[in-house]
């Protein structure tokens, strides 16, 4: 909880309390009794305060529908009725200020789509970060060749071996618990998700990566919801509508690859899904994914004030 508390970033002036006053001595004070002291801020208070420093962070925030054009009309999001798009500027303060993530994560995040029902500070409440990753033209000659269970076992391996640098870092180890959903690919639309189930230390309910990707001519369009392992019905029910969403702009799209022209990546579904290439990014791209499950670690609503409460109204003077 340590760990945790200390990245609450954007709330820490919510908390601030009075202490109680020293006594007066009668040289100093003629006037004062010796049992008056500033009072000190109720729970309920707190809350409010809490909730206001909330609001405040919702009111600056400018959600978007309609067309959107990503990273400079390569691709394009036509928002759906039920969702709203945050742009870069704005997904990255809610991931970085709010739910405190590390910048590094969050550096190449576009923008991200919410479900209309939620606001970003609602506990239950689950977002999808849209990126991309021009690495080049994906061939997906292995899509139909892949072993989803010697991948799993390979992804649970690089998973563990970056938990030493996940504590030297501050963050909480986390176990690659298995498929969620094990991955589909679509060889018409270009376009592959899969859901992973992952299990942070300390924390009680496990965390669902889903994960989308849509080939293009040149790059990966990378889309990643994020949330707790309860709502992964929820989620799956809503990936056909968010895949319909999102698409490369013609000139960019899968079929328009030129051999001639256009470089082609060094890797294929196989690497995509397992994280290979995000590895050679360095240490906050190779687990950016559950970096970016930080919210349910860090502010946790009412929970980590509750804690923070007990803390300072458990003190002595």
């Amino acid at each position: 909880m340590k760990k945790r508390l200390m990245l609450f970033g954007l709330f820490a002036a919510a908390f601030t309390f009075s202490s109680a006053a020293e006594t007066p001595t009668p040289q100093t004070s003629p006037a004062a009794t010796p049992t008056e002291a500033t009072p000190v801020a109720t729970e309920q208070q707190v809350q409010a305060e809490y909730q206001a420093k909330l609001d405040e962070f919702l009111k600056s925030l400018n959600p978007q529908t309609g067309m959107i054009a990503l990273k400079d009309g390569v691709a394009q999001l036509k928002v759906a009725d039920d969702f709203y798009f945050l742009n870069a500027e704005d997904a990255k303060r809610v991931l970085v200020d709010l739910w405190g993530n590390p910048p590094e994560s969050s550096s190449d995040v576009l923008g991200m789509l919410v479900p209309r029902k939620f606001k970003v500070t609602d506990e239950e409440s689950w977002v999808v970060t849209l990126e991309y990753e021009e690495s080049g033209y994906v061939s997906d000659a292995d899509a139909e060749k892949i072993n989803y269970t010697t991948l799993l076992k390979e992804m649970r391996e690089g998973v563990a071996s970056a938990n030493s640098e996940r504590e030297k870092q501050g963050y909480p180890t986390v176990e690659l618990v298995g498929w969620a959903a094990t991955p589909r690919y679509d060889q018409q639309s270009h376009k592959l998700h899969w859901a992973k189930e992952l299990r942070f230390d300390g924390n009680d309910a496990n965390t669902l990566n889903y994960n989308i990707r849509v080939l293009g001519r040149r790059g990966v369009l990378v889309l990643n919801a994020i949330s707790v392992m309860p709502q992964f019905p929820e989620i799956e029910q809503a990936t056909p509508q968010i895949l319909a969403m999102v698409d490369f702009q013609p000139g960019h799209q899968y079929a328009d690859y030129n051999p001639a022209t256009d470089r082609m990546a060094e890797y294929g579904i196989a690497a995509l899904i397992g994280g290979t290439v995000a590895s050679k990014m360095g240490f906050f791209k190779i687990i950016g994914a559950t970096l970016l499950a930080g919210k349910k670690f860090v502010i946790l609503g009412a929970i980590a004030l509750a804690a923070i409460v007990r803390k300072l109204f458990g003190r002595k003077e």
